[in-house]
């Protein structure tokens, strides 16, 4: 199996005035992100708002992702739960869809590493596609050690990390002593410049879904190892990558494509629309890009 790299859109997921997904515009965005260059997309994660659609949705918006693919790039949909069962369940209905599960450590629960060893277990065990574990401990409250994470390396269903501890000690333990197949993606936009010079795969990216083509330029400098110019997009980028994160994600991100007429600005409870601070904060990050507003 060869590894992943390069830059993937943690999808937004669109909904109407009713709060319905809607469709059509996922759809565009997906066509957009194709056009645009990006290298695999995510529907169903913490941006996608994956908790708060039910088993029905989830499917259907995995579903109306690989439709629209068409098989152009790759599809990582989102498998996670805090219960395993559920977990188990979610990944054997996401095998069916999508090419890779990307699964996250179980949220509230807070098990302990020998728990998080035997939940990633029982979710490979099950997959018939390959998994993406997903460690992001400012979500979940529970963050998944090196070791454990390389433990579960061995198993020939996992084929890599979407890593959003903001450790880069923990990130660089990871690309020191990961088997030769193991993938290793960033899971935050701002540490993607050193997480791939020191030998990451690439990023499972929020602001690719207002900038795809300049964050996937950004990913694939630092493929290519020309870090002056990577240098350049990241700090251009920077203020964006900020902006996405001045209240919780996916909010801001969510008004960004508002403020670009490709979705509503439409989130589910407890998500709220952003501040009209921070919607202006967005606007001008995204006009001292060049975006038309």
């Amino acid at each position: 199996m060869m590894r992943l790299q390069g830059c993937g859109t943690a999808l937004v997921t669109p909904f109407t005035d009713r709060g319905e997904v809607d469709y059509p515009a996922l759809r565009g965005l997906v066509e957009w992100q194709i056009a645009e260059g990006i290298d695999f997309l995510v529907p169903c994660g913490s941006t996608g708002e994956a908790q708060t659609l039910d088993d029905s949705e989830r499917e259907r918006v995995v579903a109306a992702v690989v439709e629209t693919a068409a098989g152009r790039v790759p599809v990582m949909a989102g498998a996670s739960s805090n219960d395993t069962a559920r977990a188990v369940a979610e990944a054997r209905r996401m095998c069916r869809l999508a090419d890779y599960l990307l699964t996250a450590t179980p949220y509230y629960n807070r098990p302990t590493q020998g728990g998080l060893f035997r939940h990633f277990t029982a979710v490979a065990d099950a997959s018939t596609r390959p998994i993406c574990l997903y460690n992001v401990p400012a979500r979940t409250a529970v963050n998944l050690q090196p070791e454990v994470a390389l433990q579960l390396a061995e198993h020939p269903n996992v084929m890599g990390i979407k890593e959003a501890s903001g450790d880069l000690a923990q990130v660089m333990r990871l690309l020191r002593d990961r088997p030769e197949r193991f993938t290793v993606l960033s899971g935050d936009d701002w540490l993607t410049l050193p997480i791939v010079a020191a030998g990451g795969d690439g990023l499972v990216s929020v602001a690719s879904n207002e900038m795809p083509g300049p964050m996937r330029a950004l990913v694939h400098l630092l493929l290519a190892g020309n870090l002056e110019k990577a240098r350049e997009w990241h700090y251009r980028l920077l203020p964006l990558m900020d902006a996405n994160f001045l209240e919780t994600n996916p909010a801001p991100v969510k008004a960004a494509l508002a403020l670009t007429r490709r979705i509503r600005n439409v989130l589910r409870l407890p998500m709220v629309p952003v501040t009209e601070k921070t919607r202006q904060a967005i606007a001008t990050a995204l006009k001292d890009l060049g975006v038309e507003l």
